[in-house]
């Protein structure tokens, strides 16, 4: 299972800032900062998520194809997150939409891009509200 998941910073206090605002009300806590580093999660026994200033001095830089992606449990909640992370700072890289289909499983998703143009997915998994994502 995935401990972790991070994207590079080249501006670690706005990469901060941004994640601060984009976690707020959804019971995802900044656990740690340090120099170089912030990692938000639930708590420490389950997957965080970080920023970083990359560690060879070199500049960040999105990963082509590299998405990390956060599960919601409904539509609505997609939305509102794709909708905050664009208002906070992100750009749309996606619209909220069934992406996918698989019997009743349906694969809702929106794409945003964070300041740093890091690619991030929100997403639930079910045949549309009230369904428990991943």
């Amino acid at each position: 299972m995935i401990g972790f998941a991070t994207v590079g910073t080249n501006d670690l206090q706005r990469a901060i800032a941004y994640y601060d605002a984009l976690f707020a009300d959804l019971r995802i806590v900044k656990l740690i900062e340090l120099p170089g580093i912030a990692g938000w999660g639930r708590d420490w026994d389950q997957p965080m998520f970080g920023v970083v200033t990359p560690a060879n001095g070199k500049a960040a830089s999105a990963g082509n194809g590299a998405i990390v992606g956060f599960g919601q449990s409904t539509r609505a909640q997609v939305i509102d997150l794709h909708t905050r992370a664009i208002r906070i700072g992100g750009s749309n890289a996606g619209d909220p939409q069934v992406r996918g289909q698989d019997g009743s499983q349906a694969f809702f998703a929106g794409y945003i891009r964070d300041p740093d143009g890091n690619k991030l997915c929100f997403f639930c998994i079910g045949p549309g509200e009230g369904h428990q994502g991943s």
